[in-house]
Order: structure tokens, then sequence, then C-alpha cells
């Protein structure tokens, strides 16, 4: 009986043993199915979105922030990554809320027991137990606190640690902290409790910025806080303090500085500096949170001082706006901008950016075609050139003072900003030509239909902003060469390609003409006080003394100034020298480097030497006795002989000049020089009592005719096209006729119909109508020259 029992005891012990690893089996199956369900669930469900806006920050060039702007929910929300934050920081953060973060799976479950134990002990809450991961969830979850909303915040943390990274939760979770009020992430703190950035804390500020978050309500800055934030504050860092995690000097200098600092009591502003620079780079970059400009914080500091210093003097005299540009022109980055003179003045556009806005340039696009010019062989610095008045079909442009000088050189004209001579050299350049140059510096006005435009275009018949005028005055202080502006730095961005415009050589000739001292537009007080040394640069004023500029560049930096109103409103105070010129020479002076010594600018390598007329500057021909050598683009010398000397013999007993083909036998002829000038030349010299230069006279039996070159009519110009204005009676669109000869008189027709037979010094007036018209001038001697003009 006794073996049966033992039988039937041994039988009931392996099934149990059976039943048991039967139900361990089973138990294993089912967790393991738990756990592959859980982990399919971690990855079939979506995270929780991480959508919420950003605050943007535009930085200056060094990453400092120069305007950080509310998130479009109206927070202070900054992201920020591990290295934008001090690492002490971090491991104090670590060490406080969560100190396995770097180990476990999202969820620490020693953590969880220790919480419940303590919770049990003192009959009440008081630790949660919750990782950084379960707090992250939490933050972009938010859920009422009760025992469910802890499960899906263990799942969520689960989810979150299997599908990011831990730098990548702990950079989620330090761009998300609340910090009381509208301020979120450790970076809005720094910056709003400390007026600095997270990436260099003490120890008493990293106390600070880990008591608020576990009460942002009791514990943000404000005066009602401020003990309790001060009492926990402190204790934070004594915890810090002994559980070694701030140590040694740093220890008991922080205990100094708890001693003797309270916490802060308000927020501080956020960086607001630059508006409109930072408005504009914000408008230009959507989406990116972070942007690096080239602005430099120095010299925007700089400029904008130096706008508030001459900004009383313009708003006095009825300027109430200004724009300005600085680049430096060997990286083409912008490093200043200010867009106008007071951003606080709504009244009167003061929060627009005007160095973005496009506004007629007056006569500071003439460089750029003198440069041309000299760079395409149709001209030299020292070509003489005329400055009468002349009318071009109903155009008749005039100088700024009203006044004409009759013969200067090029570079005169240029230095002293006269209109004829270039409107002339763009008629000869070709306003279409001279368009596409522009288009491709990037003039966005310049991108037109052929025929928008006319001849006023280089004297401000066209707009460009403050910015493309810089690209402009950057790309001649750059020796031609044209690259686009740069206003952000981007390292994985391809370096734009450099366009050649024109050669060093020409814009050295016009760097050097730009550089002399003795001008009219050097303003008037500079003339006491001096200009800034190696500097070269140009005025504006546009018609109707609606805008003044004044750009000039340095040995490093190009500055463009624009001053006048935003709602164009002309005043006579709007005179580039006056309105521009100070601020313009005040700004490169601030930005010049006095004690570094320059070497002198060198000669560029497309310069030669070549020998010209001493009289006009052109080549000189056979006539030409004196003669000088220039500075010259060698390929592209311009092959146009000097059109002023001509050589006659002369019978030097009657004085009287003979042809080739009336020469008499066995009279001994002296060659001689004659100087002779374009007849509306003559006649304005005349009008003004000057003398002319003494015209040779022939013998009689010579014909002076065939001394006579063909008549070269200067108005209308070659492919004009006229465009009559509706409403405006035909008469009063007349189209002058004028031409350049040497004969006395001169006979106009247009479509074979004789208009008027008049001294050659004199102009016809022509009533147009439309079509196209064939116009010819004519000479005593029969000579010709003919024109089409089309008249729409």
């Amino acid at each position: 009986m006794e073996y049966c029992a033992e039988v039937s005891r041994s039988l009931r012990r392996a099934k149990r043993r059976a039943r048991l690893v039967r139900g361990a089996l089973w138990t294993s199956v089912v967790a393991n199915a738990g756990m592959l369900l859980l982990l399919a669930l971690a990855f079939a469900v979506p995270l929780p979105a991480r959508t919420a806006p950003w605050s943007q920050s535009i930085e200056y060039r060094d990453g400092r922030p120069a305007h950080i702007f509310l998130a479009a929910d109206d927070k202070w929300r900054l992201p920020v990554t591990l290295a934008d934050v001090d690492p002490a920081f971090v491991r104090a953060l670590t060490a406080l809320e969560d100190r396995r973060f770097w180990h476990h799976d999202g969820v620490d479950p020693l953590a969880i027991g220790r919480a419940i134990w303590t919770d049990l002990r003192h009959g009440r809450r008081v630790s949660g137990g919750s990782t950084i991961t379960m707090q992250l969830a939490r933050l972009l979850e938010p859920r009422p606190r009760t025992y469910r909303s802890k499960l899906v915040e263990l799942f969520r943390a689960t989810q979150l640690d299997l599908r990011l990274g831990k730098r990548e939760i702990l950079e989620a979770y330090l761009s998300r902290t609340p910090y009381g009020g509208n301020v979120e992430g450790v970076a809005s703190a720094a910056w709003t409790y400390f007026g600095h950035g997270p990436a260099h804390l003490t120890p008493l500020e990293i106390a600070t910025l880990l008591a608020v978050p576990q009460g942002p309500a009791r514990f943000a800055p404000r005066a009602a806080n401020t003990a309790r934030l001060r009492a926990r504050r402190d204790a934070i860092l004594a915890g810090l303090i002994a559980d070694g995690v701030v140590s040694g000097a740093d220890a008991a200098m922080a205990l100094v500085d708890a001693a003797a600092t309270a916490p802060p009591d308000h927020l501080r502003a956020m960086p607001r500096e630059a508006p409109h620079a930072t408005q504009a780079l914000r408008d230009r970059t959507p989406g990116r949170t972070r942007v690096r400009s080239t602005l430099d914080g120095g010299i925007q500091a700089i400029v904008e001082r130096t706008v508030a210093l001459r900004a009383p003097d313009l708003q006095r005299r009825g300027i109430t706006s200004g724009a300005v540009v600085v680049i430096d022109h060997h990286t083409r980055e912008v490093v200043a901008l200010v867009g106008s003179l007071d951003w606080r003045d709504p009244a009167h556009g003061g929060q627009i950016a005007m160095f973005d806005r496009a506004r007629s340039p007056g006569s500071t696009l003439k460089p750029l075609l003198y440069a041309l010019a000299i760079d395409r062989g149709l001209a030299l610095p020292g070509y003489l050139v005329s400055d009468v008045p002349t009318q071009y079909g109903t155009y008749r442009p005039n100088n700024f003072d009203g006044q004409w000088q009759g013969l200067v050189t090029l570079a005169d004209a240029l230095t002293r900003s006269l209109n004829l001579p270039f409107v002339d050299l763009l008629a000869r350049f070709g306003v279409d030509r001279f368009l596409g140059e522009l288009r491709r510096m990037g003039i966005a006005s310049a991108r037109t239909s052929p025929g928008v435009f006319g001849l006023s275009l280089v004297v401000g018949g066209i707009e460009v902003t403050p910015l493309e005028l810089g690209a402009l005055y950057a790309t001649l202080a750059g020796d031609g060469e044209y690259r686009p502006l740069r206003l952000v730095l981007d390292p994985a961005a391809p370096a734009p390609a450099a366009t050649r415009i024109f050669g060093a050589g020409a814009a050295y000739l016009t760097r050097q003409a730009l550089s002399l001292r003795d001008r009219p537009d050097v303003p008037h007080r500079r003339a006491l006080t001096g200009l800034p040394v190696d500097i070269h640069w140009k005025t504006g004023t546009s018609f109707g003394f609606r805008d003044a500029w004044a750009v000039g560049s340095g040995p490093t930096y190009t500055a463009v100034v624009w001053t006048g109103n935003v709602d164009r409103t002309g005043s006579a105070e709007l005179v580039g020298s006056e309105a521009a010129g100070p601020l313009l020479f005040d700004v490169l002076e601030a930005l010049s480097d006095h004690a570094r010594a320059r070497p002198p600018s060198a000669v560029p390598d497309d310069l030669g030497e070549i020998e010209v007329c001493a009289y006009s500057g052109h080549l000189p021909g056979p006539a030409c006795t004196d003669r000088v050598r220039v500075l010259a683009p060698l390929r592209s010398v311009p092959t146009e002989p000097c059109p002023y000397h001509h050589a006659y013999d002369v019978d030097p007993a009657t004085g009287l000049a003979v042809l080739q083909a009336c020469r008499v036998a066995g009279v001994a002829y002296v060659r001689t020089s004659f100087t002779i000038l374009p007849s509306a030349v003559v006649a304005w010299l005349v009008a003004q009592h000057r003398a002319v230069p003494e015209l040779p006279v022939f013998a009689p039996a010579c014909s002076a005719d065939l001394a006579i070159a063909p008549p070269e009519i200067t108005s209308p110009v070659a492919s004009q096209v006229v465009t009559l204005i509706a409403g405006v009676a035909p008469g009063s669109q007349r189209i002058a006729l004028a031409a350049t000869t040497r004969a006395s008189s001169l006979s106009w027709f247009v479509d074979g119909a004789l208009v008027a037979t008049v001294p050659s010094s004199e102009r016809v007036y022509w009533i147009p109508t439309p079509g196209a018209h064939v116009i010819v001038a004519t000479d005593d001697a029969g000579h010709r020259a003919r024109r089409t003009l089309v008249v729409r």
C-alpha cells in the first residue's frame, strides 16, 4: 500500500511539474507575443507629432543672434542641438532628472519602483519616476495626470526610444521644456533669463534653469516667485554639489554667487537688432528656423550709429528716410544693412526696408558706362567730347547746374557729372546693349522689352535698388568681375560663378577718375574736414530732386547711401553731394583702417601705354603735332583717329591753304595743322564770346568744298524710335534735326520734302507723324548724311 501511495504521489508531482512547465511555456509565448505586438505597435503607430512652430533666429556671421522672431503661436521656442548647450547643463539635467537616461529603453523600471515605494511610504505622490523620454512624450502630447495617461506615456517613451536616438530625444526635450509664460526650451530661457545663449552657463544659471521646469507657474521669473525660485535654485545647486556634478573651485564660487545673487525676477527682451535687415532675411528664407547671415555685428552697429548721428540733420531738412548698404567687395558679402532713418517712425515709412526698393539712381550709372566704353574700345579717359546744348528727338538733356562747358575730357565729364557727354556716349554704345550689361549684373528693371528705355537711361531713367547698385560698384571695385551679393552664409551652397563685365584695366581707369578730390560733388563740410583716404566715389540726384545717392568704395568695403522720402516727395535739399555724400564718407571713414599702410594700387596687366593726341586724347593722325602716352586696354585700343586736327599746305607768302589738286609749282608750301571744331561747339563758343580756333582760308583757285567732310547727323540718333504722347498736340512734340559739319549751311529733307535751309549751327524742328521717315542733311557742296527715324 505504501508503495502504491508513493507512486501516486510521484505521478501527482510529475503532473504538477508538467503543468508548471506548460504554464511557463505559455507565459513565455504570451510574453514574447506581447513584446512582439508592442514592438510592432511601436513601429506601426506614428510618433507623437513634433510640429509646433519654431521661433526663427537670424544670426550675425559669428553666430550671435541679431533678431529672434516669435513663433507662429506667439511662443519663444528656439530649437537647439546638444552642440548649442553647455555640456555642464546636460550633465546636471541627467543627474537631477534621469540618471540612467543613456542606458534605459525610454522607461526606467528602477525609477518607477522607487517612485511607487516613496509614494506609499509618504502616503501621497512624491515622485512620478518619469524619465526624460517620458517627459518628452508628455510635452508632445499633453494629457490629464491619470494612470491611463501614465500607461500611454510609457508606451510613447518606449516608442520614442526605439525610433529616435538618445541625442535626438534630448535635443527635442531641451527645445520644448516649459519655462513659464510663452517661453519654451533652454535656449529661449537662457536669452530671456540671462541675456545670452545656453552655450556657456554658470553653475548658478544651470541650477536656475533646472528649477523652473519643475513648476513653471511657481518658479518662473517674476517678483511674486523670487523667494520660491531662490530656495529651489539653491537646493538644486546644493544637490549638484553633493553629487559631485559641480565640484572644486566651481562649487565654492557658485555658493558665493548664490548668496550674493538674486534669481531673475523678470524676463529680458530677446535680441531685436537690425530690424530691417533681419526682416528681409526672414522673408528670403521661409521655413528656416536658424539663418546665419553675412552681417557683421560690429559693422552693423557702427553704421547704425553713424546713421543715427546724421538723421536729425536730414530730418530737419525734410528728408525722412534713408538706406545704407555696406558690402565686402572681396567676398561680395553684405556686412551691414540699414533700411530707414528711424524704425520707430511708421508715419514716414520707417519700417520699410528701402535698401530693397527701386528708385531712380540719378548719375550713378555713368561710371559703369564709362568703364564699358573704355573696355569696348569706344573711348579713353582723355577723349575730348562736347558739352553744348543738344537735342535727341524730343529729349534735350541738361546739366545739373544748367551750365555748359563746351569741350571737356571724358574723365572730366565723369568727375563733374556732366550729362550730355554720357547721353552721347550711350547713343554710341547702344541703349539695348547697355541694358544687357545691367541685366548681367542683376538689375531687375533692366529685364524688359527693347525700346522701353531711351537715352535718359544713363542719367536716371531706370530704377535700381541700393542693393543692386551696391553690386554694380562692387563689380567696379572688384576689377570688373560681377558676382551676386551674398546675404546668407551657407557652406553647402556652391560659390556663384564670376561674370566678367569689363576688364581690370577699364575698372582701374574708372576708379582713377572717381578718386579725384577736387570735384563739385565733394560735400562743403568735407572741404574743411578732409575725405577718407583711398576711396573712389560718385554721387547722384534723380530728376525732380526725389532721390539723393552717394556710392563709393575703400580698400575693403563698398557703401551705398540713399536718402529721400518713401512717398517720393521731392525736395531741393535732396542733392547727392549734400544729402547723401556726408553719410557715405562718415561710413567709409568709420570702417577704414588708418593704422595699416596700404601699397599703391598696381596697374593691371591688361593696360599698356599708347600714344595719343595731346589735345583730343584720340589716336594721333598726321596733323597731330603734340602727342603724349597714356594707359589703355591693349586688347581694345580705340581705332578712331583724332577728328579735330587737319593738316593743309599753306603758302607762307599769302597765308592761304591749298589742296593737293591746286598746288602751284615752285611754291614752298608749309604743312600746317589746324584745329577744326564741330559746328555745334563753334556756335556755342561764339554765343559765349569765347575764342574759336582759326580755320584755314583756301586760295581762290582751290575748291574749299573738297576739304569739307560730309555732315554727321546728331539728332535724331541712330536707331531711335520716337513714341508720340496721346492727347498732346503734335506741334508740342517737335523733333530737333541737328548735325555736325564744317559747311556754312545745311538743307534738311524729310521723305524727300525740303523742311528748311539754315546755317549749320542752327537746329531745325520738324513736326513728326507716325511711320518710318528718311531724314537727309545736305551741305553746300552736296555732301549728304541720311538717317531713318521710326515714329510710333
